[in-house]
């Protein structure tokens, strides 16, 4: 006995859709985001003492955050002049991708939201696109805000996850979406 059983090829029916995926992560062309904290540079974590600050600040291996994105802050209640931070900011200034004040999450957040001012959105007109949703420490959750809020502009249906599991955020109404498109009928087979 042969066995003539033909294989149709493999489809990748998400692909043959008409889905757009967009992947905030893929967005972010920028070096890993670090912190460059000011308290080990304190009297005890607490008190600035010029002297002492700046030789630590010109003794310091600046050359370890080449590439990098670099949020400084101070870890400790210590009250710090605003001087101390851009001087820091001088020092990291030729090494760094990105130097910004706060955490790392405000670094995230302040990048994407750049990011996504600048990002071509038009692609995306009347489609239907899945925001992916991977969990992911560099995307904030303020990027998939802004991403939907834009969106909700010009696409014509927004999911969030993966095209084969997405779930449902957002439609735009029939009404706003202009005339319907023809839908074959499926007529019943007759046996």
């Amino acid at each position: 006995m042969t066995n003539d059983v033909t294989m149709e090829p493999i489809r990748n029916r998400v692909e043959e859709s008409d889905l757009m995926v967009l992947d905030l992560e893929k967005l972010w062309e920028k070096g890993e985001v670090v912190t460059f904290d000011i308290a080990p540079l304190l009297d005890r974590g607490l008190v600035l003492r010029e002297k002492t600050f700046r030789e630590a600040i010109e003794n310091h291996d600046w050359t370890q955050y080449r590439a990098k994105c670099v949020a400084v802050d101070v870890s400790t209640r210590a009250i710090v002049p605003k001087w101390a931070f851009m001087l820091v900011a001088a020092k990291l200034h030729d090494e760094v991708d990105t130097v910004q004040f706060g955490t790392p999450g405000d670094l995230r957040r302040d990048e994407y939201a750049k990011l996504l001012a600048n990002h071509d959105w038009s692609r995306y007109q009347d489609r239907n696109v899945v925001v992916k949703g991977c969990p992911s420490e560099l995307v904030p959750t303020s990027a998939y805000v802004q991403a939907m809020t834009i969106l909700q502009k010009v696409a014509g249906k927004v999911m969030y996850g993966e095209a084969c599991s997405a779930v449902p955020v957002w439609r735009r109404r029939q009404a706003e979406r202009g005339p319907a498109k023809p839908v074959a009928a499926k007529l019943p087979s007759r046996s």
